[in-house]
């Protein structure tokens, strides 16, 4: 079945159809059509078209101006501006319309949903959460963390692990989404979802009697009648107590194993953090499993919800899965599995994965910066079809990819003007900086300013403290560094070109104050500052004093 707009071509039966009814079409006709649709976007002209249909035989091309305009008239096509065929004067047709085969799309489909049954790289994590649920047979209720930077996977991987139990009947399994900036306004707001699901469930019907029986604050009161299985849920704000709660949901558990996933848990609200502490502490026998995704836990993450993760994991009753970013063996089989071809474009995986370190959502990013750059094309047509590398890889420094930059940069603009500050400063380094240099920067006291990195490092899921360095007079400055070294990208490229030449000046100025003595230890370090910034006379001139030293000893 050949498909555009609302037609389809019914090849094996013969017959047109619009709108899944039948339009009748006489034989030559329909097979004008059939030829047109199954050549579409190119020219077809009249000897082709002549050929193919009445092969060794004279026909005047007259004959396909009438065809065609009894098709047009059927397709409810205009001439002048045509959707489906076009007339290409003296010389022949196209077909206009895209063509789908019905049967394609149906594999096409197949194919997508194999693929998402696949997750690269994360085979470990995916068996140690089956893991978790296979022991719930014996009663003990078990609450893991998914942890790791934003775009790692951490959602992917839960789609994974939940996807079979959608329509398993052994288990129930309910999902509740933290919303930035709905914690503070909303209590419960993931709750709430994850109890809709149960009620609309398979086994809403159970559910919503358990709830009616325990918990009945909690229930939904009512059911939508235009919709099977759907309830209406209308929550009732009074006397809801998290000990019923806990208890229906501790009844659904024993009957079978439930399943509670709450994703992005760095922004729930305390109510919320509050039945997952009380549901991981209670004693009674439950098969409940609570999986909870979120920031790692050192970074970004309210100081409620550290508090708990940590109390949890030193009581032991909870578990911390954090994601690494994937091996270069895990972005070449993505890759694949992305382009459909075993064989790659040479230097291809090697340059996605340095330039996304194993970030998924980078990886993405890349790729589609590589695809709408002309990077990457396809070749070839139908069974032919691949991907090939058209133009040279982009150097490494050469940008971050739009739609990436937009995503770190609204990241960026959530938080405060003094912690963008430190952060742009932090840029003019590399991807690890020392706090000193971001006090030179912006003329700070040094102490005050590592107690600020201290306290970005503890908030924010891309920036980590590493450790300590000497400085030449004995006393210590700690470091940090990027968790990716796009965020560092799109820090230095934001600042104005002055304010920047000034902040790496006094970096470069700082630099030479504290090697005083010993500056060709740290030359080429401050040439690279004055360099970025312009003054390219003092960066010779470090580079010059760097180099009398080495003369001196060669000419003795």
């Amino acid at each position: 079945m050949k498909q555009f707009a609302c037609f389809g071509l019914d090849t094996a039966n013969q017959c047109l159809l619009h709108n899944g009814g039948r339009v009748d079409l006489p034989p030559k006709p329909f097979a004008v059509l059939r030829y047109l649709v199954e050549n579409p976007g190119r020219l077809i002209t009249h000897d082709e078209l002549l050929d193919a249909l009445w092969p060794e035989t004279y026909v005047q091309p007259q004959v396909l101006r009438t065809y065609v305009l009894e098709l047009r008239k059927l397709l409810g096509d205009d001439a002048g501006q045509p959707r489906f065929i076009q007339t290409l004067p003296k010389r022949g047709y196209r077909f206009m319309a895209g063509v789908t085969d019905q049967q394609d799309a149906a594999a096409e489909i197949r194919d997508q949903e194999a693929r998402d049954e696949l997750i690269v790289g994360r085979d470990d994590e995916l068996s140690f959460l089956r893991t978790q649920l296979r022991q719930l047979a014996g009663g003990q209720r078990r609450v893991v963390f998914v942890t790791g930077e934003a775009g790692i996977g951490k959602t992917a991987l839960v789609d994974a692990f939940c996807r079979p139990l959608r329509s398993s009947n052994e288990t129930r399994l309910a999902r509740g989404q933290c919303l930035q900036g709905i914690g503070g306004k909303e209590e419960y707001y993931p709750v709430m979802e994850a109890l809709c699901q149960l009620c609309a469930g398979p086994d809403g019907d159970a559910a919503c009697r358990v709830l009616g029986n325990r918990a009945p604050a909690w229930l939904a009161l009512g059911r939508d009648p235009g919709a099977a299985n759907a309830p209406l849920m209308r929550f009732a704000p009074q006397e809801r107590t998290l000990g019923d709660l806990c208890g229906a949901l501790e009844e659904l558990a024993a009957e079978k194993p439930l399943v509670l996933v709450f994703e992005d848990l760095h922004w729930a609200d305390n109510a919320t953090l509050d039945l997952v502490s009380a549901l991981a502490r209670r004693r009674a026998p439950a098969q409940l499993l609570i999986v909870a995704t979120c920031c790692a836990l050192h970074g970004a993450m309210s100081d409620a919800l550290k508090g708990l993760a940590q109390d949890l994991v030193m009581r032991r009753l909870c578990v911390e899965r954090p994601l690494e970013p994937l091996r270069k063996i895990a972005v070449n089989a993505w890759l694949s599995r992305e382009l459909k071809q075993e064989t790659l474009p040479t230097g291809l995986a090697e340059f996605v994965y340095r330039r996304s370190e194993g970030n998924p959502l980078f990886m993405n990013a890349v790729m589609a910066h590589l695809v709408a750059q002309g990077v990457l094309a396809r070749a070839g047509v139908n069974g032919t079809a691949h991907w090939e590398q058209r133009e040279p890889y982009p150097e490494m420094d050469a940008g971050v990819p739009d739609q990436l930059a937009r995503m770190i940069d609204l990241e960026i603009e959530r938080l405060s003007e003094e912690e963008q500050r430190l952060l742009e400063a932090a840029s003019l380094m590399s991807v690890a900086f020392p706090a000193w240099a971001v006090a030179a920067a912006l003329e700070r006291d040094a102490v005050e300013t590592e107690e600020a990195c201290d306290a970005l490092a503890r908030r924010l899921h891309f920036v980590v403290r590493a450790g300590l360095d000497e400085m030449p007079d004995g006393t210590t400055s700690a470091f940090y560094v990027f968790a990716h070294g796009l965020y560092r990208e799109v820090l230095y490229r934001r600042q104005a070109g002055a304010r920047r030449a000034r902040r790496h000046i006094r970096i470069a100025e700082r630099l030479a104050q504290l090697f005083a003595g010993r500056e060709a230890d740290v030359a080429r370090e401050i040439a690279l500052h004055f360099e970025a910034a312009g003054d390219h006379d003092r960066a010779a001139k470090a580079l010059e004093a760097a180099a009398r030293p080495a003369q001196q000893a060669g000419v003795c």
